[in-house]
C-alpha cells in the first residue's frame, strides 16, 4: 500500500488521490438539480448516495428530485442526510404502463389490453407535465445543472436542457439501450445541452464514440469507513446457524435473469458433486436480493423452484431482500457476482471487496475494470458464460483459505487505492463546476 499524498496544509489526502483530483474553485456555489429516476433500492440510488455525501456542500447546493418516497429518500434524508433539498415529482415515470396513482406492481402486466393501452397513454401525459412541472423549477430556482442518475434520468435531462436552456450531466450507469430509443438517445447525448457524459466504466462509455470529447470515466466508490469490517456486525452465519467451519459463497444484487443466477445455482451443482462428503457439509451458497415489482416474471421465484429441482436446497439459501447487506457480506468467504451480460460496473463487486471477500466472476462489461483477475479474485470466461469453469472455482476456492485470506486482502487494499468515494466525490464535483460553466 503507498502512502496517502499530503496536501499544501499538510492535511493527510485520501488514498488514490492525485494532483488531477484537486478541487476547482467555482465562481460561485452550483445550484444543481439532481434527478433520480426511481424510488426503489438499487445500485444507481445508492451510488448517488455517495456521490451526495462527498460534494462539498459550499461549492454544490444539492437539491434531489425522486418519483416518490421510498428506499432511495430515506437514504438520502437519514441520520447523515446528504441533500439540501428534496422533492417529489409523480409525474416522472418508473414504468411506462404503471398505474397512474400508485407504483408499478407485477400483477400490472396483466392487465388488460385496453387498460394498459390507457395507461401507457395516460402515462405519455404525465411525462409531459413533469418536464414543464420541473423546467419552471430549473428556471425560478436558477439552476446552473442537471444532474441526470439514471437511463430515464438521462433522456428526461435532455429534454430539460432544451426546454429550460440549463446544461445537462448525464451519468451513464448502463452498457445497452433498446433498439426503440437507441436513435434518440445517440441524438440528445450529441446536443449541445448535455455538456458533459460521466460513465462508470469503459463498457458504459462505448456507447458514445459520436462525442467522445464529452465523456469522462469515473468509476463507482463506496466509504471506505463504513465499509471497514471493524465497523461491522455480521449476522448472517448466527442466522443460518451454520457451523464455525463452513465455506460461504454469497452473492447479492437485484435478481434477474441477466444477473446470472441460474449460472450461479447449476455451478454451485456441479461444484457440490464433485465434493467429498465433508467438503459438502461445509459448503453454503448464499443469495441476497429480490426481484423488483415492475419486472416479470419473479426471477427469485424461478431460482428457488430452479434449487429444488436441482436437489440443492440443503446448500443454497435464497433470503431476499435485506435492506443493509453489510453485516450478510461480512460473513461471506467467497462472494460471487455471475452477470451474464456488459454490466456497466456492479457496485457488488467493490462492496464485497471493501469488507476483504475475494471475487469469482464472469469477465463481462466493467467488471475486468475493478476485479484484478489473480490478485484480488477470478475472471471466468463469460461469453458464453463458462458455468463449468464457475464451478471450477468454487473448488479451489473452497479447499484454499490461504487464497481466500491472501486475495480478500488485496481485495480491500485495492478498494482503499482506487474505490474511496472522498476522491470519487472530487472528481465528480470538478466535473460539475466545469459542465456548469462555473
Amino acid at each position: 500500500m503507498i502512502d496517502s499524498p499530503v496536501a499544501a496544509n499538510g492535511a493527510q489526502q485520501p488514498r488514490g488521490y492525485t494532483p488531477r483530483d484537486a478541487a476547482i474553485t467555482p465562481r460561485r456555489k452550483a445550484r444543481v438539480l439532481f434527478i433520480n429516476d426511481t424510488a426503489r433500492n438499487g445500485g444507481p440510488g445508492r451510488s448517488l448516495y455517495y456521490i451526495l455525501k462527498f460534494l462539498d456542500p459550499e461549492v454544490v447546493h444539492r437539491t434531489v428530485v425522486l418519483p416518490r418516497a421510498g428506499a432511495i429518500s430515506e437514504l438520502l434524508t437519514g441520520e447523515k442526510g446528504v441533500v439540501d433539498d428534496l422533492m417529489f415529482e409523480p409525474n416522472l415515470v418508473e414504468n411506462p404502463i404503471e398505474p397512474w396513482d400508485r407504483a408499478m406492481e407485477r400483477a400490472d402486466f396483466d392487465a388488460p389490453l385496453p387498460l394498459r393501452a390507457g395507461r401507457l397513454a395516460g402515462n405519455v401525459v404525465k411525462g409531459s407535465m413533469a418536464i414543464a412541472r420541473l423546467t419552471s423549477i430549473l428556471q425560478r430556482g436558477a439552476f446552473d445543472l442537471i444532474y441526470c442518475n439514471g437511463t430515464n434520468a438521462d433522456f428526461a435531462g435532455g429534454a430539460l436542457a432544451f426546454t429550460s436552456g440549463v446544461p445537462a450531466l448525464w451519468h451513464v450507469r448502463y452498457t445497452s439501450l433498446p433498439p426503440a430509443v437507441a436513435p434518440l438517445h445517440k441524438r440528445l447525448a450529441a446536443s449541445p445541452g448535455v455538456r458533459r457524459i460521466v460513465c462508470v466504466s469503459h463498457a458504459a462509455a462505448s456507447l458514445f464514440p459520436h462525442c467522445a470529447e464529452k465523456v469522462r470515466v469515473i468509476n463507482n466508490a463506496l466509504d471506505t469507513t463504513e465499509f471497514a469490517t471493524e465497523h461491522v456486525t455480521p449476522v448472517l452465519r448466527s442466522e443460518l446457524h451454520l457451523s464455525p467451519d463452513a465455506v460461504v459463497f454469497g452473492s447479492q444484487g437485484r435478481i434477474l435473469p441477466r444477473k446470472g443466477y441460474v449460472e450461479m445455482i447449476r455451478a454451485a451443482r456441479i461444484a457440490l458433486d464433485r465434493m467429498t462428503n465433508d467438503e459438502r457439509r461445509r459448503c453454503r451458497f448464499v443469495i441476497l436480493g429480490d426481484t423488483p415489482e415492475d419486472i416479470r416474471p419473479d426471477h427469485l421465484a424461478e431460482c428457488r423452484v430452479l434449487v429444488r429441482e436441482l436437489g440443492i436446497s440443503e446448500n443454497v439459501s435464497l433470503l431476499g431482500f435485506r435492506p443493509d447487506v453489510k453485516p450478510y457480506v461480512a460473513d461471506f468467504d467467497v462472494a460471487v457476482v455471475p452477470s451474464v451480460y456488459p454490466d456497466p460496473l456492479p457496485r457488488a463487486v467493490i462492496e464485497s471487496m471493501a469488507l476483504g471477500k475475494p471475487v469469482l466472476a464472469f469477465d463481462v462489461g466493467g467488471v475486468a475494470e475493478m476485479l484484478k483477475d489473480g490478485e484480488t479474485g477470478a475472471l471466468v470466461r463469460g461469453v458464453p458464460p463458462d458455468v463449468e469453469g464457475l464451478a471450477n472455482q468454487y473448488l479451489r476456492y473452497l479447499r484454499d483459505p490461504a487464497l481466500r485470506a491472501e486475495q480478500g486482502k488485496n481485495a480491500r487494499a485495492r478498494i482503499e487505492q482506487e474505490f474511496d468515494a472522498k476522491v470519487h466525490g472530487r472528481r465528480i464535483q470538478n466535473e460539475i463546476v466545469t459542465a456548469a460553466g462555473l
